[in-house]
């Protein structure tokens, strides 16, 4: 088997991958539409991440690929339906990202309703003379209402650590009924009802064409004026250019952001924005993480090649 990684790996990753596959590593960053498609010409199987543009036009003509095995929890940049079409197998790494990215959900929230980038700013620029009654009052936590956008592993997990961390009350907004869990949790029936009610609102939906741009301007105004946002799941969820209306006219306290809607380019508008906390996509950079999810792709391309259905198939 003709295994292709396209982005670079941990060490450990690439070491397990040389020793059980015909491995080629591709140097650079993410993978164009036309490097796509010819890979899946030359490759049994691509070991791919975000960014690489496996979109529909990808899938044209004759295609050597039978699987493509994700490395990441989101899966946006592939079209799933047009790769089983042509008879691949795909495949994410789902349950080693979660308390990463959870974790990352708290320290945006944090940020933001604490202010601690205005803070860190001030301090850089030699501008702070010290300790004052009303500098960079923000907005305290414990005991506040977080809305999730999206009860799945990570969603659960962020209201797990709100709840029990910060004494929070938990709504929340899912298409299917959420299951019983050890959080107490109020489901509403929409969006817009959770931004009403939430002093914080987190996003921990999937990129799907049902779900892009669900967070308008509409959606922003049913926050509370001192309500902050944070997305930690993919950036096309949020129409952008209203998020950042609602933060320059001040329809919203905050926003505290690990994803953008066209990655890597970040609006100056929210560069410029000292109430948006920004983040280069850290949810599940920690090297433990990493290498959980390398494990996860290993599992999945070890099935491939004993041609067994993928443990993580989506």
């Amino acid at each position: 088997m003709k295994l292709l990684v396209t982005q670079s790996m941990p060490e450990t990753v690439e070491a397990e991958l040389s020793a059980h596959f015909d491995t080629t590593f591709r140097a650079g960053g993410a993978m164009r539409l036309d490097e796509a498609r010819q890979a899946m010409k030359d490759y049994d199987a691509i070991l791919l991440t975000l960014g690489d543009q496996f979109s529909t036009e990808a899938f044209e003509g004759n295609l050597r690929c039978k699987a493509l095995v994700n490395f990441g929890v989101g899966f946006n940049h592939i079209d799933v339906a047009a790769a089983k079409a042509a008879g691949m197998q795909v495949s994410n790494t789902p349950g080693a990202v979660t308390d990463a990215t959870a974790d990352i959900a708290m320290m945006l929230i944090l940020m933001t309703a604490r202010r601690a980038s205005e803070g860190e700013a001030l301090l850089r620029s030699g501008d702070w003379t010290g300790w004052a009654p009303t500098q960079l009052l923000g907005l305290h936590v414990t005991g506040k209402t977080l809305g999730v956008i999206g009860m799945g592993r990570i969603g659960k997990a962020i209201a797990k650590r709100c709840h029990f961390g910060f004494d929070m009350n938990v709504v929340c907004y899912n298409r299917s009924e959420v299951q019983e869990f050890d959080v107490p949790c109020h489901q509403l029936d929409s969006i817009e009802e959770v931004m009403e009610h939430a002093d914080i609102v987190v996003l921990a939906l999937p990129a799907t064409p049902a779900t892009h741009h669900i967070i308008g301007a509409a959606q922003l105004s049913a926050m509370q004026k001192h309500a902050v946002l944070v997305n930690i799941a993919r950036g096309d969820i949020i129409d952008e250019s209203a998020l950042i209306d609602a933060l320059q006219n001040g329809v919203i306290a905050g926003a505290g952001l690990d994803v953008y809607e066209h990655e890597p380019h970040v609006p100056q508008a929210l560069i410029d924005l000292p109430n948006c906390s920004l983040l280069p996509h850290l949810g599940t950079a920690a090297l433990e993480v990493r290498r959980s999810m390398g494990a996860m792709v290993i599992e999945n391309l070890h099935a491939f090649v004993a041609q067994k259905s993928l443990p993580n198939a989506l």
